[in-house]
């Protein structure tokens, strides 16, 4: 069942990375309850990465647009300003306490509880307060204003705070409206959580060493789980066979 659990989990990662509820909490949760084990941490780090890529495959124009323009366009070098300094509160604060937070606040259901209940609240009453926003685009979000964002953001660090609900209410909260606040969190998205994604697996690189393999217990349940997905994949497969497809014939060779 390590597969599909692992499936499940990844998931309740995609639905809940970009909505504003704590992806990580709800990660943590679900392991929980699941009684999946990842003593090290390193499934949650690994599963980040799944996320960074389709936040940029999602954004790949703008993305290659602006950094080709970075040497030409005065609003593409400002675009990049803007997210590098909403990026550097969390660079700050994650390297001054993320060791504290993995091992103190993680261990706590009541942290994530809290934090659940207190972010719903703070986000109905900035709702309720909102000022008339004057940004409508993502890409031309003032530093000042950035620099506020990734203040916000830097709330995401304690388990159960949504980054993307932080960001997006502390944007509207500053003016911008919905849509720009959306876009702009998912822009400052991609470097905070690659930043977050290296120094955890830097952190991890013991874990991934050989003499910490799998051992005969799990491959056994690996590979029975392995040639499951291979039998359910077998219909299309032939399917494939019945249309000529030489990736397809190289494929039933392999298996």
């Amino acid at each position: 069942m390590a597969l599909v659990y692992a499936a499940v989990l990844g998931v309740v990662q995609g639905l809940t990375e970009f909505l504003p509820v704590s992806s990580t909490a709800h990660l943590l949760l679900g392991e929980r309850l699941l009684g999946f084990d990842d003593p090290t941490g390193a499934f949650a780090v690994m599963i980040q990465l799944g996320s960074i890529l389709a936040v940029m495959w999602v954004y790949r124009a703008r993305i290659f647009g602006t950094i080709a323009g970075l040497g030409s366009d005065a609003g593409a070098r400002r675009f990049a300003a803007s997210i590098v300094v909403a990026v550097v509160p969390a660079l700050v604060v994650g390297g001054l306490f993320s060791g504290f937070v993995k091992s103190v606040l993680y261990r706590h259901l009541w942290v994530w509880a809290v934090s659940f209940v207190l972010g719903g609240v703070v986000m109905l009453a900035i709702e309720r307060a909102l000022r008339i926003p004057d940004v409508s685009r993502g890409d031309q979000v003032p530093l000042g204003r950035a620099f506020g964002v990734g203040v916000c953001q830097t709330l995401a660090i304690v388990p159960g705070v949504s980054r993307s609900g932080a960001t997006i209410i502390g944007g509207m909260a500053m003016g911008l409206d919905r849509a720009a606040a959306a876009e702009f969190s998912f822009f400052v998205a991609i470097p905070t959580m690659s930043a977050a994604f290296a120094h955890d697996l830097l952190e991890l690189r013991s874990a991934l060493r050989p003499e910490f393999a799998l051992d005969d217990r799990w491959r056994r349940r690996l590979r029975a789980e392995g040639e499951l997905l291979k039998g359910l994949a077998s219909p299309w497969i032939a399917r494939c066979s019945a249309y000529r497809r030489p990736d397809a014939r190289r494929l039933v060779r392999k298996s």
